[in-house]
Formats: structure tokens, sequence, C-alpha cells
């Protein structure tokens, strides 16, 4: 599993981040202040960093070229709105800069794409997706729930993988329907319907009051983090 370093001194932000970058896949590696940062750097295996500039020991902006020598794309996560900080965070190789309050999905979003300038093997598609208590390999074509390996042909493996990349947002029919059987079948919903059936016999304790894959009436499905 790719490691990204976040660098926060808020207990809270480091928790949440953790929990983000979790559901896309990644291992967080916590910092609070910039000296732990910069030994977490030298230990090595760094995918990427995201990095608070408000740090109590250091200005995060020193962190940066440090890093990016380290061959390690950043993306600042900061509260610093002035369009200055923004300039000189890119000007010292930051890959993207983003302001508090953000979107955990376009966070992940943008480290894909920070990832993918870098040159760096993590930026293509991720290969481990996990939600909740599912987990999922595409390389190997391998899923589990809470360890506990999952046999699914490539239909209900196809879905699972849809649910599990929207993290926790709403597909509608038709989407599930185009990704998983192609845009012929938009209109063939009980292919869907018995999709989900069969999945939720397998990740379900009681396919009966479903837990995880909730039924979004009208619209479509989601998962939940049960």
């Amino acid at each position: 599993m790719n490691r990204v370093l976040v660098v926060d001194d808020e207990p809270a932000i480091l928790r949440l981040l953790g929990a983000v970058l979790a559901r896309g896949g990644y291992e967080a590696a916590g910092a609070a202040t910039a000296s732990a940062a910069l030994a977490t750097l030298r230990g090595g295996g760094l995918s990427a960093a995201i990095l608070d500039l408000g740090l109590p020991d250091r200005d995060g902006l020193e962190l940066i070229p440090l890093l990016r020598a380290a061959h390690v794309p950043v993306i600042v996560l900061s509260a610093r709105e002035d369009v200055g900080e923004k300039v000189a965070a890119l000007d010292l190789g930051a890959s993207d800069y983003i302001t508090k309050p953000f979107d955990g999905e376009e966070l992940l979003a943008r480290l894909r794409v920070a990832l993918r300038q870098s040159g760096h093997p993590s930026g293509a598609t991720q290969e481990v997706l996990a939600y909740g208590p599912l987990r999922i390999d595409t390389a190997r074509h391998e899923a589990s729930i809470e360890g506990r390996a999952l046999t699914l042909p490539p239909k209900e493996f196809a879905l699972l993988q849809a649910l599990v990349e929207a993290g926790g947002r709403i597909l509608t029919h038709a989407a599930l329907l185009e990704k998983v059987w192609g845009r012929a079948h938009v209109g063939d919903v009980e292919y869907l319907r018995v999709a989900i059936r069969a999945l939720r016999l397998k990740v379900e304790e009681d396919p009966a009051h479903p837990r995880l894959i909730r039924n979004e009436p009208g619209i479509g499905y989601r998962l939940m983090e049960a």
C-alpha cells in the first residue's frame, strides 16, 4: 500500500485525513511537527505528502523543497488563503494547494493527479481500494471483507469495485449499468437488481436487512461504512 505523509498539528485533521486516505487505498503516516515529518521522510517509503503550513516548530513552506528533493510530490492543505502564500508554495515545488475546509474526494483526485505528474507508479489507478470493511485488489482481481476472501464472478466484482471507488457517494442505476454491463444496457435495471442481491448474500451479515449496500429508491445504490 502506498504511504502518504500527512503533516498537520491538529489531531482531528490527522484522523480525518487518515480515514480519507484509507478510503482511497493509501496508508497515512501522520506527523504533528516539522521535525517528526523529516524523521518520517528519512525513513523513506513515501509516495506523497499532504502538508499544512502552520506548524508549531517550523514554517511548512520550508519543508516543500526538502520533500521535493526526495522526489516526494507535495499537496499543501492549509487554512492560509493569501495568494502570495499559494504562489510561494507552488514556486517552491508544491504540486497543488488546497484550502481548508476541503472535500475528501477532491483531495484524493488531486493526489492521484500529483502522483501521475510526478511519474510515480502510484499515479495510475489505485490497485488496492478500500471502503469500510471492504477491500479490493484490482490487479489480482481479489476482494475481501474484514479479511475474509470473497468469491465473486466478474460482474459482481466490477459492481463492487464501482461502489468502493465511489467512496460512499450514490451511483445511479444508469451509471452502474453502463460501468458494469455497457451503455447498451443502461435501461436493464433488473440486471443490476439481480447482481446486487447476489452481492448482498456475500457481504451482508443479514442480506434481508442490508447495512453495507444501501438502496436509494428510484436513484441507485451507495456503500455505507457499516
